[in-house]
């Protein structure tokens, strides 16, 4: 194997690694997200987890990357939860900062 095809094998493998984590920290932004929402929505204890289970697998399901969000947008709107799109894209955000660092902190 030469030089190239070792560095070839190692930008491949780190992002393979790379997009594990992301995939990861999706994951688990959107549960953190599912139940931020499930408390909007008045739910508790294995109701709020089961929303936020269909919060992970709409987003694991549909690739756009938005499906959380608009899931999330439709079942406040069906509950006249009032939250703005950009309120639920700024906690969005800081779920998935939080999420990151918790896989780089290993919990």
């Amino acid at each position: 194997m030469t030089t190239f095809d070792k560095r070839e094998q190692g930008f491949e493998q780190q992002f393979a690694h790379d997009e594990e984590l992301r995939f990861k920290a999706t994951a688990r932004r959107n549960k953190l997200l599912g139940h931020w929402a499930a408390e909007k929505l008045g739910l508790s204890g294995s109701d709020a987890d089961s929303y936020a289970l269909s919060i992970v697998m709409t987003d694991i399901e549909h690739v756009s990357g938005q499906d959380a969000m608009s899931k999330i947008r439709k079942d406040f709107d069906a509950k006249g939860v009032a939250q703005s799109d950009h309120q639920i894209g700024r906690v969005m955000t800081e779920l998935m900062e939080k999420a990151i660092a918790d896989i780089k902190a290993g919990t």
